[in-house]
Formats: structure tokens, sequence, C-alpha cells
């Protein structure tokens, strides 16, 4: 293979590993028939399309027809290469990937976004370390334990302190032969503006470092202790970390929120801690940016098409603005999302200490969806004067427009309607006219994706594959025929030939042959025929192969009479005998009629 890992490696991990537990990382799967069911993470959808068949550990999404194995899944959802795929899966089944398999070429080879996982995980090890020395971290240590910090947050988020020095972390990592070049791309070191050098970009600050879904780290957050500004200072966008596609603490809450079907959105590090400590582990902070929709499709990831997003929020305001921002990502998203303002003055941290877990799953419960909460919050704003009821459907016709359910938006207009004692025609007037704008302003949508189609003509070959990967019974059959040799599609006849040589009987081939194709159409159509949920036997089988050798010798006659035709129009004498008398003795074996 072309990546540095041992393929002996490759198969070990694939046979520990199963595409089910790595996929419901990322989607809520529900068992369907031999198939599991859940929303496609790679595009946005209301009903689910994307499948998954544990049996030849295959995904396939009929929705925006992307398909693969186990580590094309990881590659694509993390947006990492083969040999980080491979390396992800293998840490979750404690699978180790030896450094020695690598020779120190190969070791240059390995890609950017790895290489800057394994500095960032560096340079976390220096500043856990920095926290625990009481020599440099006693008074980051301390701040946390005022803060209501134990040492198993603190240990359990691996929590650490960037010592008041210029060059701390550039020179650990240069005694590790990590060069500045690399930290920098890394987001943790900044050249100098004058001279030569560099300085480390976090100094004096508890650090909060950001995992990904995949447990690697991916940046840092750092806060000071005191006074100084800006109080919060995050990494850069990096290759590896954006935080508009990353929400701090998903790592640990993945599986908390998948269980409750509900996830918690809070405003920053110390307030998921909080969260964390007193048991609502479901819990995720945003990176300094509004909810995008990537986020939602995270969110969405966790809890599923079912689930609930919980935006815990300080102060009405803020959960006002907060709302108007997301109602458009959250119905575009098709998730159902809930505003919980805290009570006047509180923080969920300071909320907890005072009240107590209980009282705040209490407020959940009676948290309002985004459309009721932007209704309710306005009346109580502008009131419902003559002018403050202009007001309130000004404000709240960009959250009703946004609404995709259509009777979803119904109800909340007549719900609007009756509080407001305005009829609901008027308020659809106003709808209507910023509708027209908002089609006016908006840029054109992308069309849709490129999708594999094949021509008709090579819907049989198709099938063949599909029974080769699905029945492999009649792969003898197919060879002894030698019906693979008569192909037009020659891609689909080299994954024919893939099949033949890799043993399709082995229940992982279909996974194997995906691995090798290179062509993502090819790819993605060979995941769709794995898991297509066709009843194969072999009277079914052999009536395709039936229909497919009937095909190619009425494709064999029209090429032959094309010939013929050719050759009179060319007057070629000894051509056209040949092709006679070809034609002759074809007609003498049944396979053609004069």
């Amino acid at each position: 293979m072309a990546h540095s890992i041992p393929d002996d490696t490759i198969r070990r991990i694939k046979n520990a590993a199963n595409i089910v537990d790595i996929v419901s990382e990322h989607v809520v799967l529900k068992k369907a028939g031999r198939n599991h069911l859940g929303l496609c993470p790679f595009h946005v959808e209301k009903t689910p399309s994307f499948t998954v068949n544990a049996e030849k550990q295959i995904f396939y999404c009929f929705g925006c027809h992307t398909g693969g194995n186990i580590f094309s899944f990881v590659m694509q959802k993390e947006g990492v290469s083969f040999p980080d795929a491979v390396r992800a899966i293998a840490g979750r089944y404690g699978i180790d990937v030896p450094a020695r398999h690598l020779t120190a070429a190969q070791k240059e080879q390995l890609s950017d976004n790895e290489r800057l996982c394994r500095i960032n995980e560096e340079a976390m090890r220096y500043y856990q370390r920095m926290l625990l020395d009481a020599r440099h971290g006693q008074k980051a240590m301390n701040y946390l334990l005022g803060r209501g910090m134990t040492r198993e947050v603190i240990e359990g988020y691996q929590l650490g302190f960037a010592p008041a020095r210029w060059d701390g972390l550039l020179r650990h990592c240069q005694d590790k032969k990590i060069s500045a070049e690399w930290l920098v791309k890394a987001g943790l070191v900044i050249p100098r503006k004058e001279g030569n050098g560099h300085y480390d970009r976090f100094r004096d600050r508890v650090l909060f470092p950001i995992a990904n879904l995949s447990q690697q780290v991916i940046g840092f957050g750092g806060r000071v202790m005191g006074d100084d500004l800006p109080k919060y200072l995050n990494s850069p966008e990096t290759p590896v970390y954006n935080k508009r596609r990353c929400l701090y603490g998903i790592h640990k809450a993945n599986r908390p929120a998948r269980a409750a079907g509900r996830v918690y959105v809070v405003e920053g590090y110390f307030d998921v801690l909080a969260m964390h400590l007193h048991g609502l582990d479901n819990t995720v902070a945003t990176l300094g940016t509004a909810l995008t929709p990537d986020h939602v499709q995270l969110l969405k990831g966790m809890v599923g098409q079912a689930g609930q997003v919980y935006l815990v929020f300080d102060s009405d305001q803020a959960g006002i603005k907060a709302a108007q921002r997301s109602v458009t990502v959250f119905e575009q998203g098709f998730l159902d999302a809930r505003i919980l303002v805290l009570k006047s003055g509180h923080d969920p941290d300071t909320f907890l200490r005072e009240f107590g877990p209980d009282d705040f799953l209490k407020s959940a419960d009676k948290a309002l969806g985004m459309i009721p909460f932007i209704i309710d919050a306005a009346i109580t704003t502008h009131g419902l004067t003559l002018q403050g009821k202009v007001k309130v459907v000004s404000e709240v016709q960009d959250a009703l427009v946004a609404v995709q359910d259509s009777v979803a938006r119904t109800l909340y207009i007549k719900e609007l309607s009756e509080r407001l004692q305005i009829d609901e025609s008027a308020i659809l007037d106003k709808m209507r006219h910023v509708s027209g704008q908002h089609q006016r302003q908006a840029p054109s949508a992308a069309g849709p994706a490129v999708v594999f189609a094949p021509a008709d003509g090579r819907r049989l070959e198709q099938q063949i594959v599909a029974m080769m990967l699905c029945y492999p019974l009649m792969i003898p059959e197919i060879v002894g025929r030698n019906l693979t040799e008569c192909f037009e599609d020659l891609n689909l006849k080299e994954i024919a030939k893939m099949i033949v040589e890799r043993g399709a009987g082995e229940q992982e081939s279909a996974a194997d042959i995906v691995s090798l194709v290179d062509d993502p159409a090819y790819r993605n159509l060979v995941a769709q025929l794995a898991v297509s949920d066709c009843h194969w036997d072999r009277q079914g089988c052999e009536r395709i192969l039936a229909q497919f050798e009937m095909r190619n010798q009425r494709r064999g006659r029209e090429d032959l009479q094309r010939q013929i035709e050719e050759a009179e129009k060319n007057n070629d004498i000894d051509l056209l005998s040949r092709l006679l008398k070809t034609k002759q003795r074809q007609a003498g074996k049944g396979l053609i009629n004069l």
C-alpha cells in the first residue's frame, strides 16, 4: 500500500473495530433489518437515509450518495488522511501503531494534520506539567480550586498552565526537535515583528485543551487569572482547528448526550466544567463564535433527529439575541432547540452552586422553543400597545420566515395573531414581503452534488458486481463463464477483478474493495451496491446472468452489422467477405438471425 502502515496492522484494526460503534459516535443509529439507519453527517436531511451495514463494515447515504468503509468514514468526518484515520481508530481499540514501522522518509510523509495534533499533544503535556509544578503552577492551581474545580475535573479535562515566560513552550519543543515553523503552523508561537525569533502565544494563563471527537488535541483556550485583557485567548485558525466547526467538551459530552437525548450548549470553558461537576456531562460550549450550520450538524450527530438542544444563557437580552441569530441554522438543520435563560445575575456555575442540578433540570424542562421564546420575549419587551405590537411583529418576522415546517409556521402565526389580536393575513402579508427581500438578497444556491449515474446499459454490470459482493457463491459461475471480460465499463471491470482476487467470501471483503477504488464516484457506488438490502438467491442470480449474456450477444450482432455496413460503404471486398462468413457461422450456431 502507498501509506506507511503495514497491512497486517490495518487488518488487526479492521478485525477489532466495528463501523457501527465508530459511526455511532457521530450519528444516532437505529436498527432497521440487517442495517442501521440515521441522519447523514455529510449533508442536511430531515428523513434518515444514511445506512450502515455491520456485516460488511460499509456505510452509504442514499441522499448524498457518499459511501465507504470505517477508515473513509473517519477520513471524511474528521477531515484527516488515511494514516490519521487508522491511528485514530486504533487508539479507540487499544491497538498500537508503533513508530518503529516508519522509516525516516516515511516519517517525513506524515500528514500535516497528524503532525499538528502530535505537536498540540506535546504542548498539552508541557502545560499540564507546569500546572502541577509547585514552583510554576501553584498560583494557577489555587485559582482553579478557588473557582470550584476539583482535581478530578482538572485532570479529566487535562487543564494546564502557561508560565509567564516568553519562550517556555518554545524551548521545550525545540528540545523535542520540533521546529519553530511547525509551532507557528500549530498557532502555539508567534514570529517576532522585529528581528528574528519567536515567542509563546500563551503566557501566564490557565490553558484549556480543545479536542475533537477522536480525542485529538486540536487547539487551546487560555484565560488570565486577573483583570488583564483579553480575558480569553484562543488558538488561531489552523488546518486542524476551526472554531466554526468545533465545540469545547464534545469528546466528553458525546456519549452522555446520546444517552440523554439532549445536549446543553453554554458560553464558556468554566461553564462546561461547572456543569460536569454537577453531573451534567452532556454539555458543550461554542468557542467565541455564534452557532453555525457545522455546529448544528455536530449537535444533531450527538442527539439525533428526535433529540433536543438547550441553549443556556446568562441573561434575557443575551438569550433573545442568541435565539434570533440561531433560529435559521437550527431550522435549516431540522433540529429542535430550546432557550434556557437562567435567573438574573447567574451563569451555570453560580446557579448550580446556589440551587443545585435538580432546579437546573426543572428549569430546562420548562424552557421554551426558539420561536415561542422570541415571541414571548418580544411581547415582554415592547408590550401590547399599538406601537408595541408593530415592534413585536417586526422583531419576530425573520424568525417566522426561517421556519421550514409549513404546519409549524402556520401554528406560530396563529399564536402570534391571537396574542397580539391582529388578523393572521396582516402578519402573512408582512412575512411575504420579508421573504421576498431575503430571496432577492440571498446568493444563488450551489447546484446539487454530481452523482454517479451510469448509463442504462451498465445496469446489469452493476447488478453482477452487487451479486459478487452480496452473494459470493456465484463468483465461480461468473468467472467460469468469463462474464466480467465483457463489461463495457472498465472501472466496474476492474472492481470485479478486485473482488475475485480478494476472495469475496470474507465478510470484510466489501470494505477492502472500497479501500482499493481510487475514483470517489465508483467508491461510493461499491458502498451503495454492498449495503443495498437485496435478497439474493441462485435462481435470481442465474436470471441476471442470462440477461447479461443475451445483451452481449445482441451487442455483438449489432457491432458485426455495423462493420459489414462500413465495409460495403468502403467497397472493401476482402473484409466484407470475412465478416459475412462470421455472420454465417453465428447463424449456424443460432446466435444470429439472417
